[in-house]
């Protein structure tokens, strides 16, 4: 595990943009493509926003989702209509592989799992990604993963209908038997609210339950936080 500590957000996204070429070129490289599976949320779109303007063969890369909400994709809270005005359309991307989230979640998580079996990396039923982005809630939560959710998961993709908090339920959420597998995972924490429970989540007790965010250790792939200064004062 390797923590990286910024002064701000713009520190923290012109890294990322910048790693995230150097990774994408080095996937190209090795396997003619890069699977990236994205994020939502604030301080992952300053990341896309910079993304734009990098130069890649973007023809290679595909582009997955860690979760989604199932709401139509030109809702503000639909992460990939999110991520299409600022980066897709810009870039000219063609490789996305979106949740359906027309579908009710049920039917979105299946249909999700077969797109994912299509780029599977043998002997799993998924694919292995080369770069997944997650991000972390103050209450220690990742992508649709809440606390006192079901830990052992054997499916790759789960419905989530659970209300949790002020989270609207339908959600499609990939599990940590996929993020796992990842060659490289990266956290990006901002904010103070967030402060001392990333100390919780990567210093505390193991409490699987209540953060979810520590079910996420790669097996054969490397764990990266960036936080910025106000996430990371306790570190």
């Amino acid at each position: 595990m390797l923590i990286k500590k910024f002064n701000n957000i713009e520190e923290l996204s012109q890294f990322a943009a910048r790693t995230f070429i150097e990774r994408a070129n080095l996937a190209i490289d090795k396997r003619g493509r890069f699977l990236v599976s994205l994020s939502g949320g604030s301080t992952p779109m300053k990341l896309y926003e910079r993304l734009a303007d990098e130069k890649l063969d973007w023809s290679r890369a595909h582009f997955f989702w860690g979760d989604e909400r199932c709401v139509p994709a030109d809702d503000p809270g639909n992460t990939y209509g999110q991520t299409k005005k600022i980066l897709f359309d810009k870039i000219g991307a063609t490789n996305i592989h979106r949740v359906e989230s027309e579908l009710e979640p049920a039917s979105a998580a299946e249909r999700y799992a077969h797109t994912l079996s299509g780029f599977a990396d043998a002997p799993l039923d998924f694919p292995r990604f080369d770069l997944v982005l997650l991000g972390m809630g103050d209450d220690g939560h990742t992508a649709s993963l809440f606390p006192r959710s079901p830990v052992d998961i054997d499916a790759s993709t789960i419905a989530v209908t659970a209300h949790y908090q002020d989270r609207p339920a339908n959600r499609v959420s990939l599990t940590p038997k996929v993020f796992n597998e990842a060659r490289e995972i990266w956290f990006l924490v901002t904010g103070t609210s967030k402060a001392e429970t990333l100390r919780n989540v990567i210093h505390g007790e193991r409490n699987l339950g209540l953060y979810p965010a520590q079910r996420i250790q790669p097996i054969n792939g490397n764990l990266v936080w960036m936080v910025d200064e106000a996430a990371g004062k306790f570190l």
